[in-house]
């Protein structure tokens, strides 16, 4: 039977007793009958008129209330207690309105920061993105840049005003508000910008010319504006813009919605930098590899009117980089970086630390405990030619070839006068494409070039093909980078070195002032001349030919004796290869 019922607006619930009912005494007279009518009145009477929250244990069932004015007579008709329960009405307001307002501002939050990126909200939209870095942690001086001591040297000043600028104000000097460092990639311009700031122990705002530039026009003229707001709240400071040239091209160029925004950011830059004042302690330092391309009014006197050339490293430049990639690694006790800094001429800073690295993974691929000579010249040959690939099956017909092309450029170099000496000879694939490789490596470092040199380099590039033609009188599609190296440099002589008779002293090409490597030239000639200029090409590459053609004729034995030492072997050194020379040379004799 049902014992407990909590009438609400919504819900009606109640608590069941199974066991069968227990039956109340009769009264022994009408006084006892009359007690318990008044006791069962007022019982009912209070429930009638009680709103509170039942106190009762789990209710047994549960329904929705209905209109029936019968309920409540039926209840205290079979004595049953029951209770009302009014809901509170702060939990209407609460799902109706706190609760919708709260699910839709933090969907507007979480959209915000998606559609910002980096964190960013959309009301910052325009705040710059540089960084600032802290140079207290891992201190960067000059020190630890090697290579480029002449660059060092002219940032120097830049260093002294920094720490001491009543020095300049003194004397009424005033410091450079712009320094451009131009240079091929990999030179350590970046690097080279922290060092200033390390050693002269100010903020360092580091900020990629890709950031300013956005889709919505506006947008990079506002950082660029918060960005000096910024270095005027830390100075003195140092701020620094790598990749210059991706806002600061040269304006009227482009057509289009994106150039409009990059050209009002690099107007706001060129006014913000008007705006600093002489001595302010803001140092702009940008770095770029292709000046070519800046806009002028970013390069006058006031602005970017400083520039230092960062460029590769010589011979001593590159032991020094060496020397300090290789510091807190296990090097062997007959570890030669002089020889390894003369191996790689034309590698830049970078490139050398990436050898040193290469050099490590090496050793510790092979579970060895320092690092040892073999590792670094492996390690070069990695970097400059790409990595070996022995899975690459030759058949034996192919490798035979490839051996006789080899030993075609190794010969006739070593019959040349004015031609880099042999390093290696190596006839397994590395790269993409070298079947093989022959690697000469020049006594020192070489600035100038006689036409005698440069007809020696040709010939030794062209002698692997004439070594096929005079061993298998067949050529093949082996020599397809020896004829595009070959055929350039025969170019750059007519066209550009005035080494022709027919041609003369004309300059016939144009190359842009980039640091890019493998920029094209561009003709700058009449249809005439560069008709002349591609017989006389063809003069030259010819000529080469048939003379390498012709020495390696008249040493075919040599050129046998090698090439089957080489199958043999796979892998040649110079001391090898010179002492077969040597020994051949010596059996003649006798």
């Amino acid at each position: 039977m049902v014992t407990n019922v909590v009438i609400g607006q919504n819900l009606i619930t109640g608590q069941t007793i199974t066991n069968a009912p227990v039956k109340a005494p009769t009264p022994a007279n009408k006084s006892e009958t009359a007690t318990s009518e008044l006791r069962a009145s007022n019982q009912a009477q209070s429930a009638t008129n009680t709103f509170a929250v039942s106190s009762f244990q789990t209710p047994d069932f549960q329904t929705i209330p209905v209109n029936d004015p019968s309920l409540v007579p039926d209840l205290q008709k079979h004595h049953i207690t029951y209770t009302g329960r009014a809901n509170n009405p702060m939990s209407g307001i609460l799902l109706a309105w706190i609760v919708p307002i709260a699910i839709m501002f933090f969907l507007w939050r979480f959209l915000s920061r998606r559609m910002t990126g980096l964190g960013q909200s959309v009301l910052g939209f325009g705040s710059s993105r540089a960084k600032l870095i802290s140079e207290q942690p891992a201190k960067v001086v000059f020190n630890d840049v090697a290579g480029c001591d002449e660059a060092k040297h002219d940032l120097q000043e830049v260093v002294a005003f920094l720490k001491d600028p009543g020095r300049y104000n003194t004397l009424g000097a005033t410091i450079p508000k712009g320094i451009l460092l131009i240079g091929p990639p990999g030179t350590g311009k970046t690097l080279l910008a922290r060092a200033v700031a390390g050693e002269a122990k100010v903020p360092f705002f580091f900020i990629s010319g890709s950031d300013f530039v956005e889709m919505f026009v506006g947008v990079g003229a506002a950082r660029v504006r918060d960005l000096f707001e910024k270095a005027k709240s830390k100075a003195p400071c140092i701020v620094f813009i790598d990749e210059l040239d991706a806002v600061g091209r040269q304006r009227g160029v482009r057509i289009g919605a994106v150039n409009d925004e990059r050209e009002q950011t690099l107007n706001q830059l060129l006014v913000g930098m008007d705006g600093f004042e002489a001595n302010a302690g803001i140092i702009i330092l940008a770095a770029t590899n292709r000046p070519e391309v800046l806009d002028p009014a970013l390069l006058r006197p006031g602005r970017f009117d400083r520039h230092v050339v960062v460029d590769v490293p010589d011979l001593e430049g590159r032991l020094a980089i060496l020397k300090l990639h290789a510091r807190g690694k296990q090097l062997a006790a007959n570890i030669d970086l002089r020889k390894i800094a003369a191996q790689t001429p034309g590698l830049a800073g970078a490139d050398l630390a990436n050898v040193v690295n290469e050099a490590a993974l090496a050793a510790a691929t092979r579970n060895a405990l320092e690092i040892t000579q073999f590792d670094l010249e492996n390690a070069v040959e990695r970097v400059v030619a790409g990595p070996e690939r022995r899975s690459r099956r030759l058949s034996d017909e192919e490798k035979t070839r490839v051996a006789y092309h080899e030993t075609g450029h190794a010969l006739v170099a070593y019959l040349s006068k004015n031609a880099d000496p042999v390093h290696k000879i190596s006839i397994i694939p590395r790269g993409r494409a070298a079947l093989g490789y022959t690697m000469q490596l020049p006594t020192r470092d070489q600035y100038l070039m006689s036409r005698s040199a440069l007809l020696d380099r040709i010939r030794v590039q062209l002698a692997g093909r004439a070594a096929e033609e005079v061993v298998f009188d067949e050529i093949s599609t082996g020599a397809e980078n020896d004829l595009q190296q070959a055929t350039g440099l025969a170019r750059q002589m007519v066209a550009m070195f005035g080494m022709s008779e027919r041609v003369g002293l004309a300059y016939c090409a144009r190359r842009d002032d980039s640091y890019l490597p493998g920029g094209p030239a561009q003709r700058d000639c009449s249809e005439e001349t560069a008709r002349e200029i591609d017989e006389e090409v063809k003069k030259i590459l010819s000529n080469a030919y048939v003379e390498a053609r012709t020495l390696l004729q008249q040493h075919r034995q040599s050129l046998e004796q090698i090439a089957r030492e080489l199958l043999e072997r796979e892998v040649m050194d110079a001391a090898t290869f010179k002492d077969l020379l040597h020994h051949m040379e010596t059996a003649q004799a006798a």
